[in-house]
């Protein structure tokens, strides 16, 4: 039990470090180059790091008792992270009129294809690596930070979609698209986020109901 909490309290710290590096690095380029999407990825990336401290908090805190729900400082944690994706939305949406209005156009995206490959193959070993150790603990906190990661995941793959196709055929709309996509996902983590400041559960609304239709199928079966 020990070891899985230390190898979830590790998985944590890598999330955090990880995307203080990819932050930074994104955030250079994206302003640097011009474009949105990375920009609003980096930007994206530094509010998973608050994120991430909160799950840290959580899971030091199973290291000493069984955790049944989140404590003040893992809910201002999940309050200060929505508040900030709600931010980045809106600003994300702001940015890309003036930037059509204004006819905004990146230097180069190259950057974006190669931060986002790197962040596809990052995000997929940890999000199954916590998955993993998350069923093993049988811990709905730690499952729910993979399904974070998960997303994680799907904003790369915007990134590269939108860095690759502006890269090749060098239409604005594509890195704008692509920073409209991120804004999206903001919003949900965002929702997300409050969602599981009022959740009497370690699992955001989303995941409850996915566990209830099981049992409710289970309950039909019998």
């Amino acid at each position: 039990m020990n070891k899985l909490i230390r190898t979830a309290f590790t998985l944590s710290f890598i999330t955090i470090f990880y995307n203080i590096a990819e932050g930074i690095i994104s955030v250079y380029y994206g302003t640097g180059d011009e474009t949105l999407a990375l920009l609003g990825f980096g930007i994206d990336s530094f509010v998973e790091v608050i994120s991430g401290i909160g799950i840290a908090h959580l899971v030091l805190r199973m290291k000493y008792s069984e955790v049944q729900s989140r404590d003040t400082f893992e809910k201002t944690a999940l309050k200060v992270t929505g508040s900030a994706f709600y931010l980045l939305t809106a600003g994300l949406i702001l940015a890309s009129v003036l930037n059509i209005i204004n006819d905004v156009k990146p230097d180069t995206t190259i950057p974006g294809v190669i931060i986002a490959a790197i962040s596809i193959a990052t995000m997929y070993w940890l999000m199954k690596s916590k998955l993993k150790v998350g069923k093993a603990l049988n811990s709905d906190a730690i499952i729910a930070d993979a399904n974070c990661t998960k997303t994680c995941f799907y904003l790369s793959f915007i990134l590269l979609a939108s860095s690759g196709l502006y890269e090749l055929f060098g239409i604005a709309y594509f890195d704008i698209l692509g920073s409209l996509g991120i804004a999206w996902f903001a919003f949900k983590e965002g929702r997300e986020s409050f969602e599981k400041v009022k959740s009497r559960t370690l699992l955001c609304s989303c995941e409850n109901e996915h566990h209830s239709s099981l049992k409710n199928s289970d309950l039909k079966l019998k």
